[in-house]
């Protein structure tokens, strides 16, 4: 009995060491590239430092700063237009595409991957591309419209039309969307259409009583994951506006970058970091908050 249970407590003891071992990169990854830098922003906040030379202590100065800034409303009004207005439509336009592609149809996985690709293109390279196709003497999207009669627009460079602009291209990257709605209707129980069919309902009663139900849980994924990612909105803006045309495109992300790395007030650019992850995380509490109350899982007594 004894020699059993020395044998165990050995088995036991490599086992976590194991573990542990196997735990091990990940622990150091998360200490060194999350832990560490969160808690070195923190400290930052109030600092005041200009990359070269050290951290002088500012106290609240920051954040007196942050409370006085008309720039911060002005980025952060712009990156609420592009958030609130860019992912409803992204996921109105990702949910179409989905029914679309919900087919059983010869080459229709050809279809499925061309509207997956562009979600790969780099982001600088697309940023590019985009820059092109806005152009408002030689774009496409211009010589486009130009066939209807519709004059040159300038995106780019009106206030007015930057933002819906970014809004337009980004649909572009609604491949990942895609494909999770894609996976969602795919097992959407097919006998739920069929009774329903046999008991007289239309398509568009299927749709809005079976399918869209039965899809919210993945729509509040999609909700949920796009508006963090559009509030962290940059790339393209910094490659093809650098925040203009008069400060229309300047997303809070942007503006952040400019004062840390442009201005060199890495302590002012810190307080900004915590402000923007207090605002995406008092999105998410409300977006789980009200889940209740029109997502349906399946066996929930609701």
């Amino acid at each position: 009995m004894s020699r059993g249970r020395r044998l165990g407590g050995r088995l036991s003891w490599k086992e976590a060491t194991e573990g542990r071992l196997f735990a091990l990169p990940f622990a150091l990854g998360f200490l060194l590239w999350w832990a560490y830098p969160m808690g070195y922003s923190i400290y930052l906040t109030v600092q005041d430092w200009d990359l070269i030379t050290p951290p002088k202590f500012a106290g609240l100065e920051n954040f007196a700063k942050l409370l006085a800034d008309p720039q911060v409303a002005l980025s952060l009004s712009n990156t609420a237009f592009y958030t609130f207005l860019g992912v409803p439509i992204h996921l109105v336009v990702a949910l179409a595409l989905a029914l679309a592609l919900n087919v059983s149809l010869r080459g229709v996985a050809f279809y499925r991957t061309v509207f997956y690709l562009p979600s790969i293109t780099p982001v600088v390279a697309s940023a590019v591309v985009w820059t092109q196709i806005f152009h408002p003497e030689f774009g496409m999207l211009n010589a486009f419209l130009g066939l209807f009669g519709v004059p040159p627009v300038k995106w780019l460079f009106e206030p007015a039309i930057a933002k819906p602009a970014f809004i337009f291209m980004t649909t572009w990257t609604v491949g990942p969307q895609v494909v999770i709605f894609l996976a969602g209707l795919q097992a959407v129980p097919e006998t739920l259409h069929e009774a329903a069919q046999i008991d007289g309902a239309t398509i568009w009663q299927r749709f809005r009583l079976i399918t869209l139900p039965m899809l919210s849980p993945i729509m509040f994924f999609n909700l949920v994951v796009g508006i963090i990612g559009s509030f962290q909105v940059f790339t393209s803006a910094f490659v093809m506006t650098a925040g203009g045309p008069q400060n229309a495109t300047l997303f809070t992300v942007l503006y952040l970058y400019r004062n840390g790395f442009e201005y060199f007030k890495m302590g002012y650019a810190a307080v900004l970091a915590w402000m923007l992850f207090f605002i995406i995380v008092f999105f998410t509490i409300v977006q789980f908050r009200l889940a209740s109350r029109w997502v349906y899982y399946e066996g929930s007594k609701h």
